[in-house]
């Protein structure tokens, strides 16, 4: 955990030095601009690609579908919870003070055994999630290496890095294209 951690501090902090050293050059400008026809950049959005990909739009179905018991499950909890709740307060009065204090446990235990099961849902959720994610941004690096080697890209930077671009320059659809053929 604290190594991925430590890996994504990194990998922001060589963002930000490429995005430094870009508009550093393109703010010298004059002994530059001969080399200026030569340097081809191109910019990617990564959070288009996690959710536009075909491999995202798999592994969200894959995730939906594998998470889709537990989801029934949980809202079968949040019925008893609620018809139990509802048994008491249309009931409770009525109700002896044993049994009443019994209904109120359960609906106490329910309640919480609900509120763990949702919460150990999202946080398993989460995690497959993030691993599928993580395979797709692996998967997507590789085929941005690739495109920038085959264009002969200089620079290919993440959008969020950049304060402005060109339609021209991004290659967002290139790469969506390419993990598609895959």
């Amino acid at each position: 955990m604290i190594n991925q951690e430590r890996k994504l501090k990194q990998k922001a902090q060589c963002r930000q030095i490429l995005t430094a050293t870009c508009m550093i050059i393109a703010s010298v400008g004059i002994p530059f601009n001969v080399y200026a026809s030569e340097i081809k950049i191109g910019i990617v959005n990564t959070e288009r690609i996690l959710i536009e990909s075909a491999p995202a739009v798999r592994a969200q179905k894959k995730i939906e579908k594998e998470f889709l018991p537990r989801d029934q499950e949980l809202k079968k909890m949040a019925a008893q919870v609620k018809a139990l709740q509802e048994q008491l307060e249309k009931d409770g009065m009525a109700m002896p003070e044993t049994d009443r204090r019994g209904k109120e446990r359960e609906l106490a235990n329910l309640n919480r055994e609900y509120q763990r099961s949702q919460r150990q849902m999202r946080e398993d959720l989460s995690l497959r999630q993030n691993d599928e994610f993580a395979a797709i941004q692996l998967n997507a690096s590789k085929v941005i290496q690739a495109i920038a080697e085959a264009e002969k890209y200089d620079l290919i930077l993440q959008l969020q890095d950049s304060v402005y671009r060109s339609q021209r320059i991004d290659i967002t659809d290139k790469v969506i294209k390419a993990l598609a053929d895959k």
